[in-house]
């Protein structure tokens, strides 16, 4: 199997049909891969399914292409898995989003807590939801997904908390002082959703665990060491595909 350099293209696409690509994805084709009239490539809207098209001409900044074949890969995990993540400071909230994305998070869920270093005003908010944006894009032609993972507008972690959760989600919260692991609870059951609640790098404060505990979120630990921030969502993430998800699927192509 040929593995082509892949685009998210966020327009219709269709088998036969010949369109120009969207500027960044034209210019990050032609100018930073090289590619040329000739060579394919695999495009993919975030509506599932993916298309091989191949280049057909490049004149400055337009590229053309025809779309050759729909191919019928998906690569979704099984569970339906929303990251509730308090704002990191730096660069942390890039990598965390990044990762979760290839670990398979469904839906990435910004919260502003009391030990949040970064607060966000509702304009600088809107930036970074974009920005966000861009990293889901990117982590997806990376690592394969068809499907961009939802990321929402950040909101304090208390009024999000204040939601009724939907009936029949797993939801969890990580912390250091967690009674249970998750190799003692059982597999999500029906549509297998769950709900990830990871602290800013102070962690969640006493109130909004009281509050989480009030909102059903069973309070779990990953073994005995106390993980940063950036390391408490990728572990937990990483454990919950190989318990229950697809990170233990076995490998029959030889």
């Amino acid at each position: 199997m040929v593995n082509y350099p892949r685009f998210h293209c966020p327009i219709p696409l269709a088998v036969g049909m010949r369109t120009d690509l969207p500027e960044r994805v034209a210019h990050h084709a032609v100018k930073v891969l090289r590619l040329r009239r000739g060579d394919d490539l695999t495009l993919f809207n975030g509506a599932g399914g993916e298309y091989r098209a191949r280049i057909l001409g490049c004149e400055r900044a337009r590229v053309s292409v025809e779309v050759l074949e729909r191919l019928l890969s998906e690569r979704e995990s099984p569970l339906s898995i929303s990251l509730v993540q308090a704002l990191q400071a730096g660069e942390k909230m890039d990598l965390t989003v990044q990762k979760a994305v290839e670990l398979g998070v469904g839906r990435i869920v910004p919260v502003i807590s009391r030990r949040s270093v970064v607060r966000l005003a509702e304009q600088r908010g809107t930036r970074r939801l974009e920005h966000w944006q861009g990293v889901v894009v990117a982590a997806c032609e990376q690592c394969g997904r068809n499907r961009l993972p939802e990321i929402t507008v950040p909101e304090s972690l208390e009024r999000w908390l204040a939601r009724p959760a939907e009936p029949g989600v797993l939801r969890l919260m990580l912390a250091p002082a967690g009674r249970v692991s998750l190799a003692t609870l059982p597999a999500p059951l029906n549509d297998r959703r769950i709900e990830v609640l990871i602290g800013a790098e102070g962690g969640l404060a006493p109130e909004e665990i009281e509050l989480a505990v009030q909102a059903d979120f069973l309070s779990v630990r990953l073994g005995p060491r106390i993980l940063r921030t950036e390391t408490a969502a990728l572990a937990a993430l990483t454990a919950i595909q190989f318990l229950w998800g697809d990170l233990k699927e076995e490998v029959t192509d030889v």
